[in-house]
């Protein structure tokens, strides 16, 4: 789908190559220069301010919730019309293990807040929860694209697949720069932007 865009771009394989080497290279900045450590950590305000951050120089709609109904495959993600009591039940589920905070993150997937770039952003938010309760975060280079996919798809139902990945692929490694940026490029791999490496954008920072 077309989204209207800031840069006033009308082919989607233009936008859609250029939003992933936007916002990929503000997801480097977020490491480099620490912004995250402003952001609330287990809100919808946190994961607003995440995508806000991130698609805020590609779309209007940056880090405000979602006014249509949206779908991916045969799942249709929470209406517009309790989106907003979705959210504010989300916000009161507890972040302080690691069950819950995997639980958490199912939750906001399924409420999907955002018109794009869910996704890309709940990964970080996910990473900022492991890090500030637990001293960890996940390594996404260690899970793979289609056994994620499949784990998130069913994890409404039942969460066993996710969260065994996850924990597999958890690493102390909280500060590591090759971490981050390995797992912004499968990040976004998993929702099919792979023409940039993120690594080979730092030069234009």
């Amino acid at each position: 789908m077309m989204f209207k865009n800031k840069l006033g771009i009308k082919n989607q394989i233009e936008l859609a190559n250029i939003e992933e080497k936007i916002t990929k290279l503000k997801a480097i900045r977020l490491f480099e220069e620490k912004k995250m450590d402003l952001f609330e950590v287990g809100t919808f305000k946190g994961l607003s301010q995440i995508h806000k951050y991130l698609f805020e120089d590609v779309y209007d709609f940056a880090g405000d919730i979602r006014k249509e109904n949206i779908s991916k495959g045969n799942f249709r993600f929470a209406s517009v019309v309790y989106l907003e009591d979705a959210l504010k039940k989300i916000d009161k589920m507890p972040h302080t293990n690691f069950d819950e905070i995997v639980q958490k993150y199912i939750e906001m997937n399924v409420a999907h807040p955002f018109r794009e770039g869910n996704g890309r952003s709940m990964r970080i938010w996910l990473d900022l929860m492991l890090k500030k309760q637990i001293n960890m975060v996940v390594d996404w280079s260690k899970i793979n694209k289609e056994d994620y996919l499949l784990a998130m798809e069913r994890s409404p139902i039942k969460n066993v697949e996710i969260k065994f990945l996850l924990e597999q692929a958890l690493t102390n490694k909280i500060e590591d720069r090759q971490v981050y940026i390995k797992g912004i490029d499968v990040s976004y791999n998993y929702e099919g932007y792979n023409i940039y490496v993120t690594e080979e954008l730092e030069n234009e920072i």
